[in-house]
């Protein structure tokens, strides 16, 4: 039954999605993808997968098994039956390093180094704030990408930017997809980013056939996962 439920409920945000996103989109101004490519990364790789720290309870469909990935790549696997359907990516980015997020915190009114106050609820509204304008910076700088190999032959909406919790962190649930002009889905993206003061977490994952991890090989399977997944990062051992 929850299999067949989410199953309808992922269908339907598909068909309804487009109607919403012209007004989110025309919000958006550019800077850039959702995971800051000039920006180093935390941890360092020798320390191993950075789930195996973080990762709380596990919620997963029936017969699914959720777990860190094997190696140092920051992965979550999701697999059924020995084979693997999924993988879910965690990027973890300093702020001393992210200008661009630094003056997402700004202009919500947080200076960078200021004392984190996760319990007061005017510091939970500007780190929303920022958050929110990171995720516009980033819609804006991928649309932008895809248009240019894609052209006219995908049409991008976002997902409506949803106030999350993430561990114990403020933190933002987004997403995309794109449509193809002839009926289907080409790409869908879905992605979760917190902030603690110091670092941005941001955990990803997709139904896009040209990514190589932090992907569903099938949609349907990353229809089905979407909401365990939810669960799962509200669960995490963050900060």
């Amino acid at each position: 039954m929850l299999r067949l439920y989410h199953l309808l409920l992922g269908s339907i945000l598909l068909v309804l999605m487009p109607f919403g996103a012209k007004f989110l989109l025309s919000q958006f101004s550019a800077t850039k993808i959702a995971k800051p490519p000039t920006v180093a990364k935390l941890p360092n790789p020798s320390e191993g997968n950075i789930w195996q720290k973080i990762l709380g309870n596990v919620a997963a469909p029936t017969n699914w098994q959720v777990a860190a990935c094997k190696g140092n790549a920051p992965l979550l696997c999701v697999s059924s039956k020995g084979e693997v359907l999924g993988t879910v990516e965690i990027d973890v980015y300093p702020l001393a390093n992210n200008q661009d997020f630094q003056k997402n915190l700004l202009a919500a009114g947080i200076a960078p180094g200021n004392k984190v106050e996760y319990q007061s609820f005017k510091y939970q509204t500007q780190v929303l704030t920022a958050l929110k304008a990171w995720v516009a910076d980033n819609y804006a700088t991928f649309i932008k990408d895809r248009q240019s190999g894609y052209g006219k032959e995908i049409t991008f909406s976002a997902y409506p930017v949803q106030a999350v919790s993430i561990g114990k962190l403020q933190g933002v649930r987004y997403g995309l997809v794109g449509l193809k002009q002839q009926g289907g889905v080409q790409e869908q993206h879905i992605g979760n980013v917190a902030f603690d003061g110091t670092k941005l977490y941001v955990i990803t994952t997709a139904f896009d056939p040209g990514s190589q991890t932090g992907k569903f090989e099938k949609l349907e399977n990353l229809a089905i996962f979407q909401p365990y997944l939810d669960a799962i990062a509200a669960d995490l051992r963050l900060p």
